[in-house]
């Protein structure tokens, strides 16, 4: 996982990275079932007392930490702050979004969620909700403002943006799931997200 610079950041600050990156490293490797605060404690060189202090049971270091990967490949509110401009904006979401979907960390997550859907559903709605339920309701609420200007009508915000995402998805998300290579879609996964872009914005322009 890539380290936040900590710097400029307080010591407090610094633990909670601490912690959240140590309860990725675990969740990725061994589960959620099987991780428990103790050892994110250990693996993050802090207190259990300190883990719980930051996070108040393991759910909540659980969605924290899906979050901040979304966080960390910068999809966030800052991301969709100009209405005027949705080609730029979506065409970052799209470049973020790809990479993110595709790193390591989210492909064991959602693998695991899967593997642990009958015996552990939870897991899988705390991961739906800190993950593509967040981004689902940052692009709606970006969809609707930028609706607002009078270029595009998209009607239903939140059904426009699982559409946009599920074309993002592609065939390498697909691929990658099933353990099998994308080397032969790198090359071309730039173009393929401005063309959904593309497409997606030219579907819901008004006339």
């Amino acid at each position: 996982m890539t380290s936040t610079p900590t710097a400029n950041l307080s010591r407090s600050e610094q633990k909670r990275i601490q912690i959240l990156e140590a309860a990725i490293d675990l969740f990725c490797g061994q589960g959620f079932p099987n991780t428990s605060m103790d050892e994110v404690a250990k693996k993050a060189g802090v207190s259990k007392q300190t883990v719980y202090s930051h996070f108040g049971c393991k759910d909540d270091l659980f969605v924290a930490s899906i979050e901040s990967k979304c966080v960390v490949h910068k999809l966030t509110e800052e991301l969709f702050a100009d209405p005027h401009h949705p080609e730029k904006a979506l065409a970052s979401f799209g470049e973020y979004f790809s990479e993110m979907i595709v790193s390591p960390e989210a492909l064991k997550v959602f693998t695991a969620c899967v593997a642990q859907a009958e015996t552990h559903p939870e897991i899988s709605e705390l991961f739906f909700n800190a993950g593509p339920e967040h981004l689902l309701n940052l692009m709606s609420d970006y969809l609707t403002l930028v609706e607002q200007a009078g270029v595009y009508q998209f009607g239903n915000t939140r059904s426009c943006s699982v559409r946009l995402c599920l074309m993002m998805f592609g065939e390498m998300r697909m691929k990658l799931e099933l353990g099998l290579g994308v080397e032969d879609l790198i090359e071309g996964r730039e173009a393929y997200i401005q063309e959904c872009v593309d497409m997606f914005l030219r579907a819901y322009k008004l006339k």
